[in-house]
């Protein structure tokens, strides 16, 4: 009688657990969902790289698509990754202090310099190494 009684209650907790992760479920998007209302939004966005380059490096890579949207979407990756580093080389050169001021009549504008060390830097971050040739050095 006791067996009996473990597996109806086995049973019935296991009913109550998959009520509660279906109402769990109930508000949530399918990745696939999300991915394909992105790529549909994306239709008048025009990356800052041109879908030409990115397609032209695709291609050079053996990979083919007939979907503009992916190659849209590729650029778009690239451009962030772009930033990414920029942004990051802007900061190592903030850090470094680094800064020329260009006097105007009434303001002082700050202006940074990209330079090899900071770009080295910023790419060492994103897990790229640079190294200068021999004969810069």
């Amino acid at each position: 009688m006791a067996l009996v009684s473990q597996n109806s209650t086995n049973s019935n907790s296991s009913s109550m657990s998959s009520e509660i992760e279906d109402k769990q479920l109930e508000g949530v998007q399918l990745a696939g969902d999300s991915l394909e209302d992105m790529l549909n939004h994306m239709g008048d966005y025009a990356p800052t790289i041109p879908e030409a380059v990115t397609g032209y490096y695709l291609n050079r890579a053996g990979f083919e698509t007939a979907d503009p949207r992916l190659v849209r979407v590729v650029s778009l990756a690239a451009q962030k990754f772009i930033s990414d580093i920029a942004n990051d080389a802007l900061q190592h050169c903030r850090m470094k202090g680094s800064v020329q001021t260009a006097r105007r009549p009434g303001k002082q504008d700050k202006r940074y310099t990209l330079t090899m060390d900071d770009l080295s830097a910023a790419l060492s971050d994103h897990g790229i190494n640079v190294k200068k040739p021999v004969y810069f050095t």
